[in-house]
């Protein structure tokens, strides 16, 4: 028997190789006891060499392995967007208890996996390829879940989004093997030509698959009704990790999601677009709704998670450029604005003894200014006010549904935007509004730092620049693309237009 292997450009795959063997060189750091900052410096040496062998290849799309992968502006922006947010996550995960108990080479070898994932997930055009890289996003981010050996909440996060990840993985796996059945092909160019013929549009086989790999696809990014995972898991997993899921899962997800419903389902697109449309919907009101009544900063971001997933399902639903288009800006738009909270965040979960419950940010604008304009900026762009990238985002997903015969759900956009004023600006009116002075004391409540199980605090982590410093440069993100959104806007078009001949 002949083998026939594939050619292989090894520079297309260059990016997927530097992760690979950053991960290798990470993960062996940990055997050789080396100083703690060593493992987070390669981390950020791995993930600037992996932007800058995508950037190099920005504009020269490109098949790999067979056609497993596409290398294109959409895989490159995603990818992108995947290494900012990593990025990041190293920065805000130093002093990070989670680190020290899981060891540092193995929490930023693992951080690294969940990027490789991202990564290739952005690029697959192919189910088999998709499936693996959605497995390889996911695992790392499980272990890292439960990171946190000493807070049983944590250990619990691990655990819950191990089984409902799994329950995901095989909705997906079985959506996939009918989808497969129906159109004989596992390439996406191939499914769209198999079930574009003639006595197979419409098949059972097709619809129930589609219906199975939807459901499954909506377990990893929230979408409601399969999001009751979200707010526990987005609470009890260390808070950097937690940032890092909130905004680069959900993009490379949605990179996956334009590509295997606008590309390979494309002939069915009049069955599942009306029944996407309507998930958005629901996603925007229970998210919203959902989010009213938290008192946690993370749970009420997961619950927003839920709803701005909703917005940006709007995106994919109208099955265009110019709404693939505005998905990507608005996915560029809430890594920066997300990020910005995050981190707030995590400095007062360190500096005050209510973790991150509302009340931790009570008096912030007083006391640490640097940290209040950041949350503040953050909580308006989510909002969708005026001079920020949330407005700017918004508007052109609105555009695209007008445009594409989606008024309606453009409707629960707004709707939405201004259910959402009430919880986002009760967190700006806590920080501005409210008295501060909260007291550091040795005998603080179990939340933060009064049990055995609890992280200490640290008085000064509003002022460490790894915190305060990703906060303002993505606050400053969000005005900057809110006030000139053109680069941006030309950032999300190159990406939206690799897809343009499949459209």
């Amino acid at each position: 028997m002949n083998f026939n292997a594939p050619e292989i450009d090894y520079s297309g795959l260059a990016p997927v190789i530097a992760l690979t063997a950053g991960i290798c060189v990470v993960l062996l750091t940990s055997a050789f006891r080396p100083h703690p900052r060593t493992a987070p410096i390669l981390t950020l040496l791995v993930l600037a060499t992996t932007a800058g062998r995508l950037i190099w290849q920005w504009n020269d799309p490109k098949d790999l392995v067979a056609g497993a992968l596409r290398l294109d502006d959409l895989a490159i922006a995603i990818g992108l967007i995947a290494i900012f947010a990593a990025a990041a996550t190293v920065l805000m995960s130093l002093r990070e208890p989670a680190v020290a108990q899981a060891g540092s080479g193995e929490y930023h070898a693992l951080l690294l996996g969940s990027v490789l994932g991202m990564v290739l997930l952005a690029q697959a055009q192919n189910l088999i390829s998709f499936f693996v890289a959605i497995e390889t996003l996911s695992i790392p981010l499980y272990v890292l879940c439960a990171s946190n050996l000493r807070r049983a909440q944590s250990l619990e996060a691990g655990l819950k989004y191990l089984i409902i990840g799994s329950l995901g993985s095989a909705t997906l796996l079985y959506g996939l093997a009918f989808i497969y059945g129906g159109s004989g092909s596992t390439d996406f160019a191939g499914i769209a030509s198999g079930i574009g013929k003639e006595g197979v549009i419409g098949d059972p086989l097709v619809l129930v698959g589609i219906a199975l790999a939807a459901t499954g696809l909506a377990f990893k990014i929230s979408i409601a009704p399969f999001h009751q995972w979200t707010p526990d898991v987005y609470q009890g997993a260390p808070t950097p990790i937690t940032s890092f899921m909130a905004v680069a899962t959900k993009a490379a997800a949605f990179a996956v999601f334009i590509r295997f419903f606008d590309v390979a389902l494309a002939p069915e697109s009049g069955d599942w677009d009306v029944a996407l449309a309507v998930l958005a919907a629901i996603s925007i009101v229970i998210g919203n709704v959902g989010a009213l009544g938290q008192d946690s900063l993370k749970r009420m971001l997961g619950y927003s998670g839920v709803a701005q997933a909703g917005y940006m399902l709007g995106g994919l639903v109208v099955a265009s450029e110019s709404g693939v288009n505005a998905l990507v800006f608005y996915l560029a738009a809430y890594t920066f604005m997300n990020l910005a909270a995050f981190a707030v965040v995590i400095a007062r979960e360190r500096e005050t003894p209510f973790g991150d419950d509302i009340r931790g940010v009570e008096g912030l604008g007083g006391e640490r200014p640097a940290l209040a304009w950041p949350l503040t900026i953050s909580m308006l762009a989510l909002a969708g006010l005026p001079a920020t990238a949330g407005f700017i985002g918004k508007l052109y997903l609105i555009e695209a549904l007008v445009d594409g015969d989606y008024t309606w759900l453009a409707v629960f956009i707004a709707v939405g935007t201004m259910v959402s004023l009430a919880y986002y600006l009760r967190v700006v009116a806590a920080m501005w509004m409210r008295p501060g002075g909260i007291a550091v004391s040795a005998e603080a409540p179990a939340i933060a730092g009064g049990s055995p199980d609890a992280d200490p605090i640290d008085p000064d982590a509003g002022r460490r620049i790894y915190l305060v410093g990703p906060a303002v440069l993505a606050a400053a993100a969000t005005v900057f693309f809110g006030i000139i959104p053109q680069p941006l806007v030309e950032f999300a078009e190159h990406a939206g237009a690799s897809l343009g001949p499949f459209l």
